[in-house]
């Protein structure tokens, strides 16, 4: 791929990240006609979450129809849940075929990032050099920065360690003792791939998760034919799969008793695959259906049952040099560690390096309340900064792209009206700020994630949910069609003597 060496000393747009956001940010930029812009990105390649991410059996959870941008529908699909190999080569090709990987830089990493009051600017430091920008899109995302165990003796581990988005490629599994840390989107993947070739696997569970059966199957020769002669299918097919995937909301954000059926197929998935009472115990969710991320597999049981995997609910206590110790004493040796204990979401690691009005950085704001933006896309006390997935944008049913998508559209608009009207600097005010936030916690008390009676990832320091969206993506869209200037500071360009007009 292009790599831009020397980075400009000025651009009107800096976009950090070349995941879906980023990328998609990227390419509507240049549609739009704002060419002047540049994408950091601290990996090798674009792809995001889905590069960084290629574990044994690593897969989307989301229908493939659903996980593509709707400017760029992909016919080739293999599958109606998509591997990862596929999503990563998607990106790869749309990005080659947009026509904007000449202002991609990779391996670069932004290092601090600061807003200039008097030229009404961002002044960004990268690991390549600096760059000044008019504005900052932050497509960093929530699923970026690996989040590690806080597990006594860890570091004193003699053996192969690593993180789930941190795969060890050249670390040959076979005939080891394993252990893996988790029992989450990533581990309920792993486990069924890595079991077969190793000695034994120990799968380390704090909490027993709601696992679906996997309705996954090979698209026909025919049906990608016509996807790809006759768009007008393809397009059909999404819309359905999209409505079909809204049905799912009032069971998350109205009323939690609408999802026994769910229930009911999830325990049903379980019982089918799993003899033994006491693993089946183990293995059943103590809390309402949805509360925590639903997953979705057809090997993940069949795994747990095999006579070389062990499923432990004992809390870990410490790590020794070769063995997990777990309360009850059990000391049980390995050789790799597999640590799948997901990501910073609810303290996303880029706010530590963007400092907005009076020097205060995001993290440093979020840290008082909580994660919080306007429209999960701007922030009070930093203009010029809009993020995508950012403050509540997450979803439990459907595809992020969908939501990324209605954010890009957002801050075209924005731009658009910074370009009509000459401003410098927009900024959401803090009252519509804190009125939006406010209208989503108290959204918020009703959902499956506040009352399903578990302690999710979705939840911060101060035990609120900042990560999901309590409403419908027809609703976020709809509330996101606009860019509405009357919630914003808006200033025009300084004209005092040195500052730039």
């Amino acid at each position: 791929m292009t790599q831009q060496r020397t980075l400009p000393a000025t651009v009107d747009h800096l976009i950090v990240g070349a995941g879906f956001a980023g990328l998609g940010m990227a390419i509507r930029l240049a549609e739009a006609g704002e060419d002047d812009f540049l994408v950091i990105e601290k990996d090798g390649g674009v792809g995001g979450t889905w590069r960084a991410n290629s574990y044994p059996g690593a897969a989307c959870d989301v229908p493939s129809q659903l996980y593509s941008f709707s400017f760029a529908p992909n016919p080739d699909w293999s599958m109606s849940f998509s591997p990862q190999p596929e999503i990563e080569a998607y990106l790869r090709t749309v990005a080659e075929e947009s026509g904007t990987l000449d202002r991609f830089c990779f391996d670069t990493e932004l290092s601090d990032a600061r807003w200039d009051e008097d030229d009404q600017r961002w002044h960004v430091t990268t690991t390549r050099g600096e760059v000044i920008s008019k504005t900052l899109i932050s497509g960093s995302g929530g699923l970026s920065a690996p989040k590690l165990p806080e597990i006594e003796g860890i570091e004193t581990f003699q053996g192969e360690v690593f993180h789930s988005a941190r795969w060890r490629h050249d670390v040959d599994l076979t005939g080891k003792r394993v252990a893996v840390i988790g029992t989450g989107a990533s581990s309920i993947q792993i486990v069924p791939a890595i079991a077969p070739d190793v000695a034994h696997l120990d799968v380390y569970q704090r909490t027993a998760p709601y696992v679906m059966p996997r309705n996954d199957r090979r698209y026909t020769r025919l049906e990608r034919l016509l996807f790809k002669t006759v768009p007008a299918v393809q397009r059909a097919y999404r819309a359905g799969i999209y409505l079909g995937r809204e049905l799912y909301v009032p069971g998350f954000v109205w009323n939690p008793k609408l999802m026994a059926p769910a229930k009911k197929i999830a325990l049903a998935h379980m019982a089918k695959a799993i003899d033994d009472p006491e693993l089946r115990a183990k293995v059943t969710p103590t809390y309402e259906i949805g509360c925590k991320r639903i997953l979705i597999s057809n090997t993940y049981y069949p795994a747990l049952a095999a006579d070389n995997v062990d499923l432990v609910t004992d809390p870990i206590i410490k790590v020794t040099g070769d063995a997990v110790v777990t309360a009850d004493g059990t000391e049980r040796p390995i050789d790799v560690l597999v640590v799948a204990t997901g990501f910073q979401t609810t303290e996303q690691p880029i706010a530590e390096h963007l400092y907005g009005r009076g020097g205060r950085s995001l993290a440093e704001v979020w840290a008082e309340r909580g994660m919080a933006s306007y429209k999960g896309t701007t922030t009070h006390g930093f203009p010029n900064l809009f993020q995508l997935v950012g403050a509540n944008t997450g979803l439990g049913h459907s595809s992020m792209v969908f939501i990324i998508e209605s954010q890009i559209a957002y801050v075209l608009d924005a731009l658009r009206t910074m370009k009509t009207h000459e401003y410098a600097a927009i900024e959401p005010r803090q009252q519509a700020q804190d009125e939006w936030n406010a209208n989503l916690q108290s959204r918020m008390k009703r959902t499956v994630w506040s009352a399903g009676g578990c302690s999710s990832w979705y939840l911060d320091a101060h035990g609120k949910n900042t990560t999901l969206w309590p409403r419908s993506t027809i609703s976020f869209r709809k509330l996101l069609a606009r860019f509405d200037a009357e919630h914003y500071d808006l200033e025009p360009a300084r004209t005092t003597e040195g500052a730039r007009a």
